[in-house]
């Protein structure tokens, strides 16, 4: 069997990514959460989902990974304070900032299996 192009490798990947980002939010939705943000960019940071239930605002790391174990060890240190960067100018613009709490979650979505939601996991 051929080796794979490297942008073809990188195109699957960010399909892959993608697509476990919609199961994420999927299974936020169907939790009772409210996606206020996709995908969210800054300078700083991004941020794969925001979702909202009342007051407390979820930040969400989505990880497509064969195991839970493997989803957790993927987000470092370097990508929680980047993560925690991003999030702290997204709350700035919010105008009920005071009122919020905020959470930093990961989804771990691995083949064939309904996505695992890791609330205050970082």
């Amino acid at each position: 069997m051929k080796p794979e192009p490297a942008n073809r490798k990188r195109l699957k990947a960010l399909r892959r990514g993608a697509l476990a980002e919609y199961r994420a939010a999927l299974s936020l939705l169907l939790k009772g959460y409210r996606i206020v943000a996709f995908r969210y960019r800054t300078k700083l940071g991004e941020i794969d989902i925001i979702a909202r239930k009342g007051n407390l605002v979820a930040c969400v790391e989505v990880k497509a990974r064969r195991s839970l174990e493997d989803s957790v060890f993927a987000v470092s240190d370097f990508a929680q304070r980047r993560i925690r960067a991003a999030s702290d100018l997204w709350l700035a613009k919010q105008r009920d900032s005071a009122a919020l709490s905020i959470r930093y979650d990961i989804i771990s979505v691995a083949p064939w299996r309904w996505p695992v939601h890791l609330p205050g996991a970082f």
